[in-house]
């Protein structure tokens, strides 16, 4: 199909990243694909579009991905990423391709440091550019999937699978929050509106990201029994090791039901608050998510960072809850 002026407009600035970026996916004949740990609907909606886009394009080419599975979405949404073996990454000269994330600690699998060339696609602020000259970065940007799609629509003699589409189609769905975010704009909707003229049926795709289980019910009779509002509108709820057995959940799904309490008269932000048990890195861990306000500086100041509706943060137990949801609660004051 013929690029929409807007598509055509957002890419111009990037046009010579876009043309580097094309040179190496065509020079490498190793590509692996990499996104942030703990994935969400863009981590891996993002990943699998372009792990399938390189599977369509250039068949010739041994493409792989990687990283932690969840919880959730492997099996039913995504296939369960690839165990590369220590032996692979040490005798192939590969080319690494990171999407939505920021910072190299965030990166799901270390082993992209051994790439022979690295390409980043993202729409999170980074601290350390892991590829300069091949980072294509746009922090207004809706989702990593929106701008992974503008710079393949790029592409001349290529085009995206219905396969493709749909991953990107999730991973653009997910991170606008089905396009209800801010950061939502006239280019979310025409990288939608290509998608879509590939033929994906997205009333199948809508069931599948949002469909719940009896568990899942169970689950969020627990968080609106247990919830707390601040005095200007912050809701959250807590969930301990202890109640995350009780309810059969694993830190991972802890912020599952965060969402429940958006479009809720008086409530300007919401929280979920997630004990995680791990040793390596004991903590609670918290999902935040703004009717309005830029939550994202909150998130910055408690150890997280992310978008001004829809952030992460962590503390390190229960004695900075206050301290925590009192940051929160000032932004609306």
């Amino acid at each position: 199909m013929a690029l929409s002026k807007i598509i055509k407009d957002y890419g111009r600035p990037y046009a010579k990243t876009y043309k580097a970026i094309f040179k190496a996916i065509k020079e490498y004949q190793y590509i692996v694909v990499f996104r942030h740990i703990k994935p969400d609907f863009d981590a891996m909606g993002t990943q699998m579009g372009i792990y399938q886009w390189i599977k369509d394009n250039y068949p010739e080419k041994e493409v792989h991905f990687v990283g932690d599975n969840h919880v959730s979405f492997t099996p039913r949404l995504f296939p369960e990423t690839e165990d590369l073996s220590e032996e692979w990454f040490n005798t192939h000269d590969f080319l690494a391709i990171v999407v939505d994330v920021g910072d190299a600690s965030r990166i799901a699998d270390p082993r992209f440091a051994k790439a022979k060339a690295c390409i980043k696609i993202d729409h999170h602020p980074c601290k350390d550019e892991i590829a300069p000259g091949l980072s294509v970065l746009d922090k207004e940007a809706a989702a990593a999937s929106e701008v992974a799609v503008n710079l393949l629509l790029h592409s001349k003699g290529t085009f995206i699978s219905k396969e493709a589409a749909r991953h990107f189609y999730v991973a653009l769905v997910g991170d606008s929050g089905r396009f209800l975010f801010s950061s939502t704009s006239p280019h979310t909707f025409a990288i939608a509106e290509a998608l879509i003229a590939t033929g994906i049926e997205i009333s199948a795709i809508y069931q599948q990201m949002y469909e719940k289980t009896i568990r899942s019910l169970q689950n969020q009779a627990y968080v609106l029994g247990h919830f707390k509002i601040s005095p200007h509108g912050v809701a959250y709820y807590c969930l301990s090791k202890e109640v995350q057995e009780e309810l059969g959940i694993t830190p991972e799904l802890g912020k599952e039901n965060v969402n429940l309490f958006s479009n809720i008269q008086g409530i300007n932000a919401w929280c979920s608050i997630t004990e995680d048990p791990n040793p390596k890195d004991y903590c609670w861990r918290i999902s935040i998510r703004s009717k309005a306000k830029d939550i994202s500086g909150i998130a910055n100041k408690w150890e997280g960072g992310g978008h001004a509706q829809a952030s992460g943060a962590k503390i390190k137990d229960l004695t900075e809850l206050d301290a925590f949801i009192g940051d929160l609660d000032a932004l609306f004051a």
